[in-house]
């Protein structure tokens, strides 16, 4: 039985005209929302903790990639922002909450130079 067969069900349960019938309006309504939490609103607070964990465990030597998409190493972490060093050997300060994900694996700045590219013919 699908949740909007269930609730449409219990809509139906009581006719408009009678006493009593908003009681099972607002049980409606209170289900939906608990529906709400535990599909979309406790995942999303899980995965955002996650996220901030790996943020906030950050040290020198990780690599990271921004929200633009950047691909940065970072070389040395304060309270609110990183010092992160481009593959072209440029540093730029990064707030954290920019960082979009932490990079794994042993990757060198040397894989994330651009291809070479072929003449036109």
């Amino acid at each position: 039985m699908s949740l909007l067969a269930f609730f449409t069900a219990l809509a139906q349960d009581a006719p408009a005209g009678q006493p009593g019938g908003g009681s099972s309006f607002f049980i409606v309504i209170i289900l939906m929302f608990a529906g709400m939490y535990f599909l979309v609103i406790a995942p999303q607070r899980k995965k955002q903790k996650e996220h901030q964990k790996k943020i906030e465990s950050l040290k020198a030597g990780d690599r990271i990639v921004t929200n633009g998409g950047l691909f940065a190493t970072v070389t040395s972490v304060k309270s609110d922002r990183l010092i992160i060093k481009l593959v072209d050997g440029t540093k730029a300060e990064l707030a954290k909450n920019f960082v979009a994900s932490v990079v794994q694996g042993d990757s060198d700045a040397k894989d994330l130079q651009p291809a070479p590219t072929e003449p036109a013919k």
